[in-house]
């Protein structure tokens, strides 16, 4: 095999001479993550790893010569550039937050690590030493996932790592907070009429806060909707949170709302135009959806954010008030998966005590029987 360590008479540093079959030439390899050879070992460990790139078929030159070329920090900032184009606006926010808070922070203060070291124990390390709670932790190292997947398809590890179970994360499946639809439809009265159409597209069409937002005039013909377009961190977007169109048709209760907008003067292409803004064609924007919610909350006497006022609620109510089955919330829904609208099947806590309740003979009536 090709290569020989050797040291340096006047530093006494190491060095990995190599002859390269591309250029035919011999390269003197004098550093290893950066820094300088002062131990035999190093030297060693850095001709095994080129010994073995080459029996594996993914060996190339720049690997061992060009400076961070295998460093975590320096690919990392690299990776996050290279992907951004086909990143939503608001994953590539997160994913800065995420490298700038937490896994940037982290390499620096393990610098002897290079991208192949980066395995099962260092990266269990890694998500303990985060000071987040359990979902938080795993988005993190999700990222951290992804980053080392495009390593890998990059050809610069040989093979992606195992990462920790989902049970490692100790995740708790908080229950859905909803609303029966008299308590739900309480707040939408609440609301300025100018603002109504909006607040029951999310009600009755299921769908997100965002999406409504981009809702173009010409997203709605013969009674369909199409969904394609959503915000993500401020700007509007051609493409849904999950990639996909959705075609749903109106709800019936729906239908005068959408007429009133239609015939409204065209001065946006959005469907629902906020009166109060000024900006963006006068679209609605998820900061303002929040304000007129909680103002029509506090006014109706109750607490339940926006989207769990709005879409959890009316999933909720489809199942647990009006006994649609799962299988049935999936198609109005447009779920890919039924465990998505399985969740919303878990009556709550007054309802379980109302069947409790329902048909019981007392135990002291039953006393008397025995």
């Amino acid at each position: 095999m090709t290569g020989s360590v050797n040291q340096r008479k006047d530093t006494g540093a190491f060095y990995v001479q190599w002859y390269d079959k591309t250029t035919r030439k011999t390269i003197k390899i004098t550093r290893y993550n950066g820094e300088t050879m002062y131990h035999e070992r190093i030297a060693r460990k850095l001709l095994a790893q080129m010994q073995a790139a080459v029996e594996n078929g993914t060996f190339v030159i720049e690997r061992f010569t060009k400076k961070g070329w295998t460093d975590v920090v320096p690919f990392i900032e690299e990776w996050i550039e290279a992907v951004r184009p086909t990143l939503s606006p608001a994953t590539y926010k997160g994913y800065k937050s995420y490298l700038r808070t937490h896994i940037i922070p982290y390499f620096k203060r393990r610098p002897e690590l290079m991208l192949h070291d980066i395995q099962l124990d260092v990266i269990t390390d890694f998500m303990n030493q985060l000071s987040l709670e359990p979902k938080g932790k795993m988005n993190v190292v999700s990222c951290l996932h992804v980053i080392l997947d495009f390593a890998k398809r990059s050809r610069r590890i040989l093979s992606m790592p195992s990462f920790p179970r989902k049970s490692a994360y100790q995740l708790i499946d908080k229950p859905i907070v909803w609303l029966p639809e008299e308590r739900q439809l309480n707040i939408l009265r609440q609301i300025p009429e100018e603002h109504q159409p909006i607040f029951y597209f999310l009600k009755y069409q299921l769908r997100r806060p965002a999406e409504s937002c981009a809702l173009h005039r010409e997203d709605y013909k013969d009674g369909v909707f199409t969904i394609r377009r959503s915000i993500s961190a401020r700007q509007l977007v051609e493409k849904t949170k999950t990639g996909e169109i959705h075609i749903i048709p109106c709800h019936p209760a729906l239908v005068e709302y959408i007429e009133r907008e239609l015939r409204k003067p065209i001065i946006s292409k959005f469907l629902f135009k906020n009166p109060r803004a000024r900006k963006d064609g006068r679209r609605y924007t998820n900061e303002a959806l929040n304000i007129i919610w909680k103002q029509a909350c506090e006014a109706a006497g109750e607490d339940i954010p926006l989207y769990s006022g709005t879409k959890h609620s009316s999933c909720s109510q489809y199942i647990n008030q009006f006994g649609l089955s799962e299988y049935e919330l999936q198609q109005i829904t447009d779920h890919a998966r039924l465990d998505s609208v399985k969740r919303y099947a878990k009556t709550e806590v007054s309802r379980v005590k109302e069947l409790m309740e329902r048909n019981i003979v007392p135990i002291k009536d039953k006393a008397k029987h025995e």
